[in-house]
């Protein structure tokens, strides 16, 4: 096992009766990297989730955390945040927040130190003394993270951390997580909105009916999926370039003019054509990329065509 890897999980899998719910997956996943996990709705991300927090055992392979199998000592080291909350609602919020903190091996007086760093951070200093209750959903979606994270995890595990946060409040825990990569942390991810992964991933994993459908870095995932064609944006008349076969408008939000190319010719070949003459200007010259939303439907379509 490397000296940075935070999870390997080794040929893994995971039945329920005669329902494959994992199927033979591997992967690692590093410090100082954040790490999505995307896949529909039953494909078998909650499962795999479970089986890295020994919640369940796999029925065959194996996984190693933290630099081995998990135990008590390294439990205390993985922040979980699961997308069912589990917050108490009849408790003020710091006093709830000490009492988590002390179950990860914290003493009072630092869990409540840093629960009020974070409520401070998360500006909601003024509601620590409040029931959970009365807070609304995306202020409870702040403290259920910061209860997370408080203890300063190694590892920290987040199932759509960004449910319920409007865009202020999403940029607040995106910068926070980005700072625990920073500073060396494993972050994984598992959340159905494609460009926070876009944005934020180094790394992604797509299950799909069990079985791994994509893996590896996120812009080399979205590479394998370009189109043989270019993105522009100017004047001219495209259709007389000697290396484009036929144009098409942009779609699905790309904007711009799809220029699909001839086999024999390269991007920078075009570019090289269009830099040379007079009568054409470019704003925008880019490859066509799908972005990962399309990619995920392309590949869960494709199976469901294939069953």
């Amino acid at each position: 096992m490397k000296q940075d890897t935070a999870i390997a999980a080794n040929h893994i899998s995971k039945n329920y009766g005669s329902f494959k719910a994992v199927d033979d997956l591997t992967f690692e996943i590093f410090r100082g990297e954040v790490f999505a996990m995307l896949g529909p709705n039953g494909a078998g991300k909650s499962t795999t989730i479970r089986m890295i927090l020994d919640i369940l055992k796999p029925d065959s392979g194996s996984i190693m955390v933290l630099g081995g199998p998990l135990d008590d000592a390294r439990k205390d080291r993985i922040g979980y945040m699961p997308e069912e909350r589990g917050l108490y609602r009849g408790v003020p919020v710091i006093e709830m927040m000490v009492y988590l903190g002390t179950l990860k091996g914290m003493s009072s007086s630092d869990a409540n130190r840093q629960g009020m760093a974070y409520l401070e951070r998360l500006d909601l200093a003024d509601y620590a003394h409040k029931k959970v209750s009365e807070l609304s959903k995306g202020m409870q979606q702040k403290v259920q993270f910061a209860v997370t994270v408080m203890h300063d995890p190694d590892l920290i595990i987040i199932d759509e951390p960004f449910s319920g946060l409007d865009p202020i409040n999403t940029m607040v825990i995106k910068d926070l997580l980005l700072d625990f990569r920073s500073r060396g942390k494993a972050v994984v991810m598992s959340t159905h909105q494609m460009f926070q992964v876009e944005e934020m991933a180094d790394r992604m994993l797509m299950i799909n009916q069990g079985r791994q459908a994509l893996y590896g870095n996120v812009d080399e995932v979205r590479r394998q999926y370009a189109l043989p064609a270019v993105i522009i944006e100017g004047e001219g008349d495209w259709t007389v370039l000697a290396g484009v076969d036929r144009i098409e408008p942009g779609e699905n939000g790309r904007g711009g003019t799809l220029l699909y190319l001839k086999p024999d010719t390269t991007p920078d070949a075009v570019l090289g054509e269009i830099a040379a003459r007079p009568d054409m200007r470019i704003r925008r010259f880019e490859l066509a990329v799908p972005n990962l939303n399309d990619i995920f439907i392309q590949v869960v379509e494709g199976t469901k065509q294939n069953v």
